[in-house]
């Protein structure tokens, strides 16, 4: 066994909003539950991945769309609780979960739920694209230069001075469900396209128009990690993207542990001057023109492809959480460098895509030391079958609405 956990204590995947097909809340229910602790998942239905796994004790089927107040997220969150009856270790999968944990934490704690204690409102700034930019440059870390629009006026007064092409994204994590500008990050070719587009935001537009990153120029990193009470890292990795869905802009579809030093400095600094408790999962863009690593996202929570990342002694960052939240030590070791990780569904597309681009990773090793599936484990097949027969369909429109989406709105004007 990789670590000796605490298996009297549960561990709770909590998530908000329709994305039923989430192979992260399935590696984290699996890498928890091979261990032997008790596993359970707020899901959208029992049909969904996750509540088909093996490791699962529990699904508490709930239907949320992330946008309801908050106190009656909070009381179901209590009435989860106490039907499981003894502390608990929370697991957000998404911003606006972490977000809720982190500004409710005295009833959730009263409760008996486990989850890193961190300053009330930082998940929230960190989590919004503005709060970000804004932290970034109070701490000197680079980040591409942004704008933040409140009205269709300030964006066309952007768009006669700015360079295109451009990046669009929503700008805070708890409007991107309610009211979303654009369907994810979203590349703008020209000033006109811009002023279109711009036209469907309303009054107040909710987003942050970003500097492009060349992809000819740049290469996409991640860091996953935790921290502990005095923001050290109890765990911290680093790899590249080869592949995400849509191209270039969207969810890892493949990805490789390679270690990056400096990399690892940059971000285990800017979280001790942040002051950050939890898991994190960042997104940096290296720019080859002035050889700086840029960050682009910062997810106050486990990140969909942390199963990528484990060290020599089995720990991961939910395993890491889990250990130090339940007073054990947390097993120290190098990190698997090579191994790669593939999330079926979307890599595929996402191959095809990048084919036809000539984009390569230069750092992704010609070789993989070995694989880990997103969704597919001997030891636990049904979760795989359970997305298949999800996704197949209404999944690949999905994925062919995207893709169209982002071409339009790229090669527009």
């Amino acid at each position: 066994m990789p670590c000796a956990v605490d298996r009297d204590v549960p561990g709770l995947i909590v998530k908000f909003g329709d994305y039923p097909l989430h192979h992260g809340g399935v590696g984290a229910v699996r890498s928890l539950g091979r261990l032997g602790v008790p596993m359970y998942a707020i899901t959208e239905d029992r049909y969904t991945p996750a509540a088909a796994s093996r490791y699962l004790t529990r699904a508490f089927p709930w239907r949320t769309t992330g946008a309801e107040d908050p106190w009656r997220l909070v009381d179901g969150l209590l009435r989860v609780a106490r039907r499981i009856g003894r502390p608990t270790v929370m697991i957000p999968t998404d911003e606006e979960a972490a977000v809720l944990i982190a500004e409710h934490q005295e009833p959730l704690a009263e409760a008996g739920y486990l989850f890193p204690r961190v300053e009330r409102e930082l998940p929230r700034s960190l989590a919004s694209k503005q709060g970000l930019h804004e932290l970034c440059g109070e701490h000197g870390i680079p980040s591409p230069a942004a704008a933040f629009p409140d009205s269709y006026a300030d964006v066309e007064e952007f768009a006669e001075k700015a360079r295109f092409p451009v990046v669009a994204k929503n700008r805070e994590a708890f409007t991107r469900r309610s009211s979303p500008a654009v369907n994810g990050t979203t590349r703008i070719a020209t000033a006109e396209a811009l002023c279109a587009l711009a036209r469907h935001w309303g009054e107040r537009p909710g987003v942050i128009l970003q500097e492009y990153l060349p992809r000819e120029d740049a290469e996409d990193w991640i860091v996953h990690a935790y921290f502990d009470q005095d923001s050290t890292p109890r765990a911290l990795f680093t790899g590249v993207k080869v592949r995400s869905w849509p191209p270039h802009a969207g969810m890892t579809a493949h990805a490789y542990v390679v270690d990056n030093p400096e990399l690892a400095d940059i971000a285990a600094r800017f979280i001790k001057q942040i002051g950050f408790t939890g898991i994190i999962d960042l997104d940096l863009r290296f720019d080859r023109r002035d050889g700086q690593y840029k960050l682009l996202d910062f997810n106050p929570r486990m990140g969909a492809q942390f199963r990528l990342f484990e060290n020599e002694a089995g720990v991961d960052v939910i395993r890491a959480m889990h250990l130090h939240l339940t007073g054990r030590g947390v097993p120290e070791g190098e990190q698997r460098a090579g191994h790669r990780y593939v999330v079926e569904n979307i890599d595929l597309p996402a191959l095809l895509a990048y084919r036809r681009s000539g984009y390569t990773t230069p750092h992704a090793p010609s070789r993989a030391s070995g694989t880990e599936l997103a969704w597919w484990a001997a030891d636990d097949p049904r979760p795989f079958f359970t997305m298949l027969a999800r996704f197949v369909r209404p999944g690949a429109k999905h994925l062919y609405q995207l893709w169209r989406a982002n071409r339009r709105v790229s090669s527009a004007g």
